[in-house]
């Protein structure tokens, strides 16, 4: 388990209509990896906002200089902003982190170190000892432990917090996993999933997660059922029938 030292974190923040939630999220990202020495930058993707987004992160690069404002002129989505994300990005490591301040920067210090351990992979749980959940809304929290629990079963794995998009790769993993078919939030366990079943080495720390307290949350559950499962079925195929074609070299 090694790889050459890693010289650029990129964080990669998908955003859609988040004016509000965006000056504290990415001014708390800067300074908690300015402060902890992590070189790197922050890729924040407009993915077709209709608010002032846009005009937001153009006034935010006037007060943090590693801010990389992108606007994916679409189809959007937030599996497609994620992925105009990695191909703006030029650090050979990244992490996904919301925009609405729901994930912990401290943690993605965390991932950073592990990553440079020699990890391909880090992962963040909620739900193992020392993670936690504020202000989770009660019924999606009752789908995703569901949801949660079927791709531990149907993929065998020890991860029990898949569709959590607060996740840390190296470059390497990263191209290792294309192509991405996933188009919207489906991609949170496209990812994760391709990289284990790809052979990519991974690790599981736990995190912490709280609600939103500024804008309106954009993934639906009743819409994304389907598309979770058919990501799922697709890389349940390849897990057992492509006889290791895909496997990390």
């Amino acid at each position: 388990m090694s790889h050459a030292p890693l010289s650029l974190y990129s964080v990669v923040i998908p955003a859609r209509d988040e004016q509000d939630s965006l000056p504290g999220t990415v001014t708390a990202i800067y300074q908690t990896l300015r402060r902890e020495g992590v070189p790197h930058e922050i890729v924040v993707v407009d993915d077709g906002s209709r608010d002032r987004t846009w005009a937001v992160l153009t006034e935010l690069r006037q007060s943090v200089p590693t801010l990389v404002p992108v606007q994916n002129p679409g189809p959007h989505g937030f599996g497609r902003a994620v992925l105009c994300g990695f191909h703006s990005m030029k650090g050979d490591a990244c992490v996904i982190m919301m925009a609405d301040a729901s994930d912990s920067p401290a943690h993605a210090v965390q991932y950073w170190r592990l990553l440079n351990e020699g990890w391909d992979c880090v992962f963040g749980s909620r739900f193992i000892k020392g993670g936690k959940v504020i202000d989770y809304p009660r019924v999606k929290l009752l789908v995703n432990r569901l949801a949660n629990l079927l791709v531990r079963l149907g993929f065998h794995i020890a991860l029990n917090d898949t569709t959590n998009a607060f996740k840390a790769y190296t470059r390497a993993a990263i191209e290792g996993g294309r192509p991405y078919l996933a188009p919207h939030f489906n991609l949170t366990v496209e990812l994760p999933l391709k990289a284990i079943v790809r052979g990519y080495t991974w690790t599981v720390i736990p995190i912490s997660w709280q609600n939103r307290k500024l804008g309106v949350a954009k993934l639906k559950i009743k819409e994304m059922g389907s598309r979770y499962f058919f990501i799922c079925a697709y890389v349940w195929l390849e897990k057992y029938f492509s006889r290791g074609d895909y496997r990390a070299k």
